[in-house]
């Protein structure tokens, strides 16, 4: 049965006569002097409104007008799903400042929050969080500079955790042309509107497709490509892999017997082709993401049925990483057209439990080793498997680069700045920015971090 949702908006007006989703210079709203007008659509265009004929000097203005908007897009990147805007946790706007203030970098604003590992995401001004609040699973759009609340959806969830750990949501929400795409704990995806918070539609993926509960809920973060919403859903009867059409919810198609794993896909281009990989409980599936055709299946997993795959597919050119925990260890491999060949795997090189490495001018960044026994933090070159250098004990965390710069957050809600060097690794900043424990992604845009634990979403400055 689908599952019902109320939409409180706080503060959401129709469309003014003339605004066709542009810039409008009202100095009320936006930071910069300006205040976002939806289209009909709830698309944020940035375009100016233009209620006039245009003539050929108005043409010329408008034309210089977006060489403008298009100059400062780049500066002001948004986080609009899982890992960034290009899903491997890459961030390419302002660069962040190599040193802060003897407090820290400035606290922006705070805000309570209730369960949940879903990170936040960032977009066209907005924030959306993804959190439990008693027995209701809510998504809440937020101003991403002043964490103002502008709507908020709530609906039911009867979630329970088998190993006593949070109770939230796991999967973080994505942003898309006009659209918020969430996956709760209980396999439910929904899509809302971003301008006003309301159901497109929704599915219980579970319920549709068989899905067992899993060690802990569902928790892939939905992958928009095109007109289709990816999931690893692990549903029985074919129903593993599955895309739904991104407007209806309708099953577009669905492919293997995979069941769920906790690692979210990824969409590359590779020798002019298409591929979606999916690290499943088994391994790497490699499918077509128009047609739902397997291309290739590697199976990589643990021989114990207690553990999980849930670091998400690395792509570089034609290589594919995959690495995780329990024994399994890291592969390289190389993809060409519908074969996979390994080049080097080991147990002893990059072991991920749940963070993903990034990857910076040949070299791999990330953490080594289970979370609870206090993995180490690592530099791996890709193509050979040789460690570079190794923190021992460094304790779980997640790793962003930001051009050159490694943004460490850790367990513990220390952040950490560093180079991203295969020589050494010399932090240039270190400070505490949140207390408790801290397991979520966090979000970085326009020069702001954006990070939970399991009481509080902070909102630092790391701009210079």
């Amino acid at each position: 049965m689908p599952h019902g949702g109320t939409t409180k908006n706080e503060n959401y007006s129709p469309p003014r006569e003339g605004c066709r989703g542009g810039l409008w210079r009202t100095g009320t709203t936006h930071p910069e002097g300006y205040s976002f007008c939806p289209s009909p659509e709830g698309i944020f265009t940035g375009v100016a409104a233009w209620p006039k004929p245009i003539t050929q000097s108005r043409l010329m203005i408008l034309v210089l007008l977006l060489a403008l908007l298009w100059d400062v897009t780049p500066e002001a990147e948004d986080w609009p799903q899982f890992l960034g805007p290009t899903r491997n946790g890459q961030y390419r706007g302002p660069i962040p400042a190599d040193s802060w203030p003897k407090g820290g970098p400035p606290v922006v604003w705070k805000k309570e929050v209730g369960q949940g590992f879903s990170g936040p995401v960032v977009a066209q001004g907005r924030l959306i969080l993804f959190h439990r609040v008693g027995d209701q699973e809510r998504v809440e759009c937020l101003e991403s500079k002043t964490g103002r609340p502008i709507w908020s959806y709530d609906y039911p969830t009867h979630y329970r955790d088998d190993f006593g750990f949070d109770e939230g949501p796991r999967a973080t929400p994505t942003m898309d042309n006009g659209h918020v795409y969430t996956f709760g704990a209980e396999g439910v995806l929904h899509c809302l509107d971003l301008a006003t918070g309301k159901k497109t539609w929704n599915v219980d993926t579970h319920q549709k497709f068989g899905v067992s509960k899993g060690f802990f809920g569902a928790a892939c973060s939905p992958l928009v490509d095109g007109e289709r919403v990816l999931l690893n859903v692990g549903g029985a009867n074919h129903a593993g892999l599955v895309a739904f059409d991104r407007q209806t919810g309708k099953v577009l198609w669905t492919a293997t017997d995979d069941e769920a794993s906790y690692s979210s896909p990824f969409v590359a281009t590779i020798e002019g082709a298409r591929h979606a990989l999916f690290f499943t409980r088994s391994g790497l599936t490699d499918v077509d993401p128009t047609s739902g055709q397997v291309r290739f299946q590697f199976p990589w997993r643990a021989r114990i049925r207690a553990s999980v795959n849930a670091a998400t597919p690395l792509v570089v050119g034609d290589l594919v990483f995959l690495s995780a925990s329990y024994q399994t260890g890291a592969v390289l491999l190389q993809v060409k057209g519908n074969q996979v060949k390994p080049l080097w795997s080991s147990d002893e090189v990059m072991s991920n439990h749940y963070a993903t490495s990034v990857y910076h001018n040949g070299y791999l960044y990330g953490f080594h080793g289970r979370q609870e026994y206090g993995p180490s933090l690592r530099c791996v070159e890709l193509k050979t498997g040789k460690v570079q250098w190794n923190m021992d004990q460094f304790k779980a965390g997640t790793v962003t680069l930001a051009d050159n710069t490694l943004i460490v957050l850790k367990e513990d809600g220390e952040l950490i700045l560093a180079a991203a060097s295969p020589k050494e690794f010399r932090p240039s900043a270190r400070a505490q920015v949140l207390s408790g424990t801290v397991r979520s992604y966090p979000a970085l845009a326009d020069g702001y971090l954006y990070a939970r634990n399991q009481r509080t979403l902070v909102c630092v400055s790391l701009r210079k």
